[in-house]
C-alpha cells in the first residue's frame, strides 16, 4: 500500500481545527501562540544593553573577526574597533577592544583601550588604558589613566600624560603598581 507524502495532498481535519492567528508585530516580543510577552530583566544580558547604548549613540563600529587579517590600512571615522583577529594599521578612535585571541600592531590614538590580547607599537590612550590578565602591551605607550590586572604585561617606553610637553616618564614597574 502506497502512503501519501504529508507535504503534498489533502489536509486532514486535525489541521483544519487550528484557529488562525494574526502575525505578531515586528519588534514586539511574542511567544509561540502569538500572545505578547513582557520582557524579563533577568533575560537581558550586559552585551545587549551595551549594544542598545551604542545604537542610541549612533557610533560606528568595526569588528575584525577571528582568523581575519587586516594589514596596511589607516582606520578612520571608527568609534569602536573590536579586534578578534590580526590588525596591522594606524588609527585614531574612541574605543579599542582587543580580544584574548586578537592582536593589533601599529599605531593607535584612542580614548579608551581595553586589552585582553596583544598590542605592539605606538599607543596613546587619552582617557583610560585597561590591560587584563591575558593582555600584553609593548612599544611606546602614553596614557592618562591605567589599570593592569594581575598577570597583565606592559613593557617598552611608558609615559604618563598624553600631551608631549607635559609628559613625564615613569618606569614600567611604577605604572603597574
Amino acid at each position: 500500500m502506497a502512503t501519501q507524502s504529508p507535504f503534498f495532498g489533502k489536509r486532514t481535519s486535525d489541521t483544519d481545527n487550528l484557529t488562525s492567528r494574526p502575525a505578531p508585530l515586528v519588534g514586539s516580543p511574542t511567544n509561540l501562540s502569538g500572545s505578547p510577552v513582557s520582557p524579563s530583566s533577568s533575560l537581558i544580558n550586559a552585551q545587549a544593553a551595551n549594544a542598545v547604548a551604542a545604537a542610541k549613540e549612533g557610533g560606528s563600529k568595526l569588528t575584525v573577526g577571528p582568523n581575519i587579517k587586516l594589514k596596511g590600512v589607516e582606520i578612520t571615522d571608527c568609534d569602536t574597533l573590536i579586534v578578534e583577529g590580526l590588525v596591522e594599521a594606524t588609527m585614531d578612535s574612541r574605543v579599542m577592544q582587543i580580544a584574548e585571541q586578537g592582536a593589533f600592531k601599529g599605531s593607535a590614538e584612542i580614548d579608551i583601550a581595553e586589552i585582553h590580547g596583544l598590542f605592539e607599537g605606538n599607543l596613546t590612550v587619552r582617557e583610560k588604558l585597561v590591560i587584563h590578565s591575558t593582555g600584553k602591551v609593548t612599544g611606546k605607550i602614553r596614557y592618562s589613566k591605567i589599570v593592569i590586572e594581575e598577570g597583565g604585561q606592559l613593557s617598552g617606553e611608558i609615559t604618563f600624560g598624553t600631551s608631549g610637553a607635559k609628559s613625564e616618564s615613569k618606569p614600567a614597574l611604577q605604572a603597574a603598581a
